[in-house]
């Protein structure tokens, strides 16, 4: 006998009747017995979430209660269909649509329908594919990184893995340099320590947070980070001070260049930076996270033109591949050193080998199979399907900036190079003001604070499938609202809304920083 049907149409645990003596517990075994009935219902609300997502507040509004009371844990066993009513009640109403059009914060992307497939059915076949002891997996992913080496323009010499994001793409990529600077100096610090090496010099013009993090992990010390000057008006590091920093101290180090910044997407000239190597001993790290997809679209390749001659490199796929957290690629020409570092010697995992199980290259030892939402939505929309992706956004990246050119309440701060616009208000650009700003316009849209060339400022990432040139607008027009809404609250002169424009070419600044 069961239980009462919930709101998914679905009957409740089983009610006891007489003596059990199962080998499982009841609910779950009833569970296990309804499990095509729980994954229908779990199918629809997934397709409920999604058709409301260009409707539902981008970021809805904090609970009246605050801070959330968290409930305590659960006792007695009330099963799947109990856990869908609570998740319905309690926390998807609080989820913002991050997966929608217009989350622009960070560099967001979505799940294209096929990434979406094939991170499902990784959950299904919930693979350990670290082994060639069971190699399904592992060859799928090795098949998936042949794809995205040649999405890249990437040769043959490079060799890649799974990772989860781009903060652990250069932490590898990085301990992949450390052991290198150790090779050149006669020691191993996957031996003997990072200690051994001695004083590290990592350099580079507009490092990404995550680059200090790495380092503070490997050892090496956020204080091993050397700023290089940047070019004018840039953030791409200036290649004759950056000849002049490798000259300043002899000996080995490593140069993390930047294929697409965070606040104005610049690019370092790679191939400048590569052919300094020709009087400099020094690894190339290349931090590619989203900037790498340039190579999609034509108009655009030349941004990332060298990036071949990388010892390593990261790219994040959770953005502008559009295939769900967590997922990012590492790329290195060194595996031998990579393996070297991440090797893991137990009887069970059997011999490293000439060609390393995925085990023996990254800092875990299991992960899910990252690889077949990528597998899945490069399987359905090849190159060109993806690139009409990178370049329908950049274009709403351009004209957003264009509409936010036109109103006199807002200043864009650079050029819009790729998918990003880095912009601020025109009149005192204060942080509690550019907050007031974000917040008054999240529910429509969502953008991220930034600080650029001194100046706080709001960036505007455009990363996902589903936007389109009607979220720029919806965009724009909640942003001009917020900003005519501030004016009057500080007793300034409103703005004036005007229609944004749909623009396709370069823009440039109104102003610089």
């Amino acid at each position: 006998m069961t239980g009462p049907a919930n709101r998914w149409g679905l009957a409740g645990p089983p009610r006891p009747a007489g003596p059990y003596r199962a080998p499982m517990d009841r609910t779950l075994a009833t569970d296990l017995a309804r499990l095509p009935e729980l994954l229908e219902a779990t199918r629809r609300t997934a397709a409920d979430t999604l058709g409301a997502l260009e409707a539902r507040p981008v970021v809805p509004p904090p609970p009246p209660t605050s801070p959330h009371q968290a409930e305590p844990l659960p006792v007695q066993p009330t099963g799947t269909a109990s856990a869908l009513d609570a998740f319905a009640q309690r926390w998807a109403p609080r989820l913002s649509a991050s997966a929608g059009p217009r989350y622009l914060g960070f560099v967001t992307g979505g799940a294209t329908p096929a990434a979406l497939v094939g991170d499902w059915l990784t959950s299904v076949h919930d693979q350990n594919s670290n082994s060639a002891m069971d190699p399904g997996g592992q060859d799928l992913e090795r098949e998936t990184i042949t794809w995205l080496r040649d999405l890249f323009g990437l040769g043959d010499a490079h060799t890649g893995t799974f990772v989860s994001g781009a903060t652990m793409s250069n932490t590898t990529g990085l301990a992949i340099a450390r052991e290198w600077l150790g090779e050149r100096l006669g020691v191993s610090p996957s031996e003997d320590g990072a200690a051994a090496l001695g004083p590290v010099r990592v350099l580079s013009g507009a490092p990404h947070s995550s680059i200090a993090k790495a380092l503070s992990v490997l050892g090496l010390g956020r204080s091993s980070l050397v700023p290089v000057p940047t070019l004018p008006g840039r953030e791409a590091v200036d290649p004759a001070a950056l000849d002049r920093a490798l000259a300043d101290t002899p000996g080995p180090a490593v140069v993390v260049a930047n294929a697409g910044t965070v606040n104005t997407v610049d690019f370092d000239d790679l191939r400048a930076v590569s052919a300094l190597r020709e009087r400099h001993a020094f690894w190339l790290h290349t931090d590619a996270a989203f900037g790498a997809f340039a190579a999609l679209s034509p108009e655009h390749a030349h941004l990332v033109d060298g990036l071949d001659a990388s010892d390593s490199v990261c790219i994040d796929l959770h953005k502008w591949l559009n295939v769900p957290y967590d997922s990012a690629v590492q790329f290195t020409r060194r595996q031998d050193l990579q393996a070297r570092v991440f090797q893991n010697a137990a009887a069970y995992l059997g011999p490293l080998g000439e060609r390393p199980d995925l085990v023996h290259l990254t800092p875990e030892n299991s992960h899910r199979l990252r690889a077949l939402a990528a597998w899945f939505t490069l399987r359905a929309y090849g190159r060109e399907g993806h690139r009409e992706i990178v370049e329908r956004d950049i274009a709403c990246a351009r004209s957003l900036a264009a509409a936010l050119e036109e109103d006199p309440a807002f200043r864009v701060l650079a050029p819009v190079r790729l998918n990003v616009v880095c912009f601020t208000l025109a009149d005192d650009p204060a942080p509690a003001r550019l907050t007031a700003l974000r917040e008054a316009a999240q529910e429509e849209v969502f953008v991220t604070p930034t600080v650029y060339a001194g100046t706080p400022a709001l960036r505007a990432a455009f990363s996902n499938w589903r936007t389109t040139h009607a979220d720029v607008r919806r965009a724009a027009q909640a942003l001009r609202k917020a900003a005519a809404l501030g004016a009057h609250a500080t007793g300034t002169t409103p703005t004036t809304c005007t229609t944004p424009t749909t623009r396709t070419t370069g823009t440039t600044a109104k102003g610089t920083a």
